[in-house]
């Protein structure tokens, strides 16, 4: 079983136009949808679509209208009464693929709330293999919250205690790397450059072709001491994946991007099923390409299924320090 945590849920709001968002006009859209969002969910539906159990932990008032969407969304949840409701998030999508999005705070998480938060978790990684703590934090959630999870669940179960996923940015990615020491971290090349300090240039190395090297020498300077392994997005360039053992990258294949809202939560969740499965690392990270792509190509944040995946074979190569 894979849980996921998602401390921050959103109702994401989609609206697609059929034309370039002309900012200060008014503008008709082409169509909408409305989905149950948060990256720990947006994994835990994607798992779930796969026929693989999973299970969703996270704050949900028992008067919220987001219950009635998350129960649309076929994804197992153990929920921790709060005040408050979730946090709506809009993203705008032009006919080139081009996302703008507005992401609201979400309701503030009491000291109490936190803590219930916390034993949730606690308890639902009984026999799980991966845990995922996913997203941003709410108002009221220090930055070392996800620190605080990782050490309840790893003194809980002991030996027993599943391997833990993170994927978020910015203080609290940089708490977790450093005082939590995770087994995979999954950022794309601007959050690695934040949180290594790392002066890297994505657009003039994707120029000359030299990114992924780039990365990997950036990655290296946390795996294995911080990060037991780095899967890092690099959008229509494929992923890098860096582990103790070994360094891959691969290429992402040509698709019509609809919407890129979804597309890092899918390819993580596409990683842990090819784990689950058994997949060598070279494996796990084609996984993880065809699951973002997957992704990307379908509107809002619809998780993708098998059925869903690109065909063909991937280019994959072996990086060296």
């Amino acid at each position: 079983m894979i849980v996921t945590l998602t401390a921050n849920p959103s109702l994401d709001r989609a609206v697609t136009l059929s034309a370039p968002l002309r900012p200060g006009e008014v503008q008709s859209a082409a169509s909408s949808r409305e989905d149950a969002g948060g990256k720990g969910i947006n994994v835990a539906r994607v798992v779930a679509a796969s026929g693989v159990p999973a299970l969703a932990v996270l704050p949900l008032a028992a008067d919220d209208p987001f219950g009635i969407v998350l129960r649309s969304a076929a994804v197992p949840v153990r929920t921790v009464a709060i005040h408050g409701h979730a946090r709506a998030n809009l993203t705008i999508t032009d006919p080139a693929g081009t996302t703008t999005k507005l992401n609201l705070p979400g309701a503030a998480l009491g000291a109490s709330d936190a803590a219930a938060l916390v034993e949730a978790v606690v308890e639902a990684c009984a026999g799980a293999r991966w845990l995922v703590l996913a997203g941003s934090l709410p108002p009221g959630a220090g930055d070392d919250f996800y620190v605080t999870v990782i050490h309840a669940v790893r003194e809980r179960w002991a030996d027993a205690a599943p391997l833990i996923a993170v994927d978020t940015s910015g203080e609290a990615l940089r708490a977790a790397v450093f005082d939590g020491h995770p087994d995979l971290i999954k950022p794309n090349e601007d959050e690695l450059a934040e949180l290594t300090g790392s002066p890297f240039t994505s657009g003039e190395l994707c120029e000359s072709g030299e990114l992924p090297e780039a990365v990997l020498a950036v990655a290296r300077t946390l795996v294995p001491e911080q990060a037991g392994a780095a899967l890092v997005t690099l959008g229509a360039l494929g992923s890098v994946l860096v582990t103790a053992d070994g360094c891959f990258v691969a290429d992402a294949p040509r698709i019509r991007v609809r919407s890129t809202v979804g597309a890092g939560d899918s390819a993580l969740a596409g990683f842990l099923l090819a784990d689950v499965a058994g997949a060598t690392p070279s494996e796990r990270l084609v996984h993880a390409i065809r699951y973002g792509s997957a992704a990307a190509s379908l509107p809002g944040t619809q998780a993708p299924r098998p059925a869903d995946l690109p065909t063909g074979d991937l280019k994959v190569a072996a990086l060296h320090p």
